[in-house]
């Protein structure tokens, strides 16, 4: 009997073992360095069917981990049958869990509906008035179509509750327009006159993306635009700015808010409408992610006068468009 207790002891071992394992390949976990970052969090959530989250965000987490100290857990939405990343599953979403243990989130999400367990770590999160960095259509993180009684659904983007939803009333707007033409306009990021000084922008005088300007029309009054963006002819960071009434004024791309949650007091908020897995080829832009990253965190006096933001291993981005991911990939692709 004795011995029976021990085999079967053993086996109830290696079984939650293996399901430990199982459950660790479902998201990235760079455990961080020397650096100021040391000891602090950052939780990357992915999932977004255009702009490649899932090759942006690991690749980000790679920069702040490996030149920063910061520990990085990388989350992605998968095919619930075999564990591929499937940026098209807009419920699926892996390990939400770990958002109780952040002392960051950075969203690359577009029209997400997880589900109220998960999203319960999210709204505590937020409502303990931690910070955010949202990229890209984190504007619009959140689109609930199918559970319209989810006591979350105020987070929609079209949510009548709580205009705007959660890109609105936190992040700042929510999905207005393309105010560049998508495809055929890039941007370049040209720093407000009065910000240059602001440590956020430090060693980002090169902001280009090839994904076009969003239109904006109700930043709060407690917005701060740092970098606008101006509309080029065309796909090439040395394309000419277009002429005309887009560019004047231009629109903003970064900036800097403040929400003030049930806490009473305000979180620290950057969003950019840059962002998308090409984008992130700009070293200007990363500069600016990983500097936001330190003033998030209220590491505002730890940013670096020229932050390292060089690529950690092959950064081949896939270009943005929809039904464009590569198929197959698993999270351990992209340790």
């Amino acid at each position: 009997m004795r011995w029976a207790a021990l085999v079967i002891g053993l086996c109830l071992c290696l079984t939650c073992s293996s399901n430990q394992a199982r459950a660790a390949e479902q998201w990235l976990d760079f455990k961080g360095g020397t650096g100021p970052g040391q000891g602090k969090t950052v939780v990357l959530l992915s999932g977004d069917e255009e702009y490649r989250s899932e090759e942006a965000l690991p690749q980000l987490a790679k920069i702040l981990s490996t030149h920063h100290g910061f520990r990085c857990i990388v989350l992605f939405a998968l095919n619930p049958e075999d564990g591929t990343i499937d940026p098209d599953n807009q419920t699926n979403l892996v390990g939400w869990e770990h958002i109780a243990k952040a002392d960051l989130l950075i969203l690359g999400l577009r029209f997400r509906e997880p589900t109220d367990e998960a999203m319960k770590y999210f709204a505590e999160y937020l409502d303990a008035g931690k910070p955010i960095i949202g990229l890209r259509t984190s504007t619009h993180s959140f689109n609930y179509s199918r559970n319209k009684t989810s006591p979350f659904a105020k987070y929609g983007w079209t949510s009548a509750e709580w205009k705007g939803g959660f890109g609105r009333q936190v992040l700042g707007e929510t999905w207005v327009s393309h105010h560049g033409n998508h495809g055929s306009q890039s941007t370049r990021g040209v720093i407000v006159e009065t910000e240059k000084s602001n440590p956020l922008l430090r060693g980002c005088e090169d902001i280009w993306g090839p994904t076009d300007v969003y239109g904006i029309t109700t930043l709060p009054e407690t917005a701060r635009p740092l970098v606008m963006g101006q509309i080029l002819e065309g796909m090439k960071p040395t394309d000419k700015p277009i002429e005309g009434p887009k560019n004047n004024p231009m629109m903003p791309v970064a900036w800097t808010n403040a929400w003030v949650g049930p806490t009473g007091k305000p979180s620290r908020i950057f969003c950019t409408t840059m962002g998308a897995a090409t984008d992130l080829e700009s070293e200007g832009l990363r500069r600016l992610i990983v500097n936001a990253s330190y003033w998030a965190i209220g590491m505002e006096d730890k940013i670096p006068e020229r932050a390292k933001v060089d690529l950690v291993g092959q950064y081949k981005p896939t270009g943005f468009g929809f039904k464009g991911f590569v198929k197959g990939k698993k999270p351990a692709d992209y340790k």
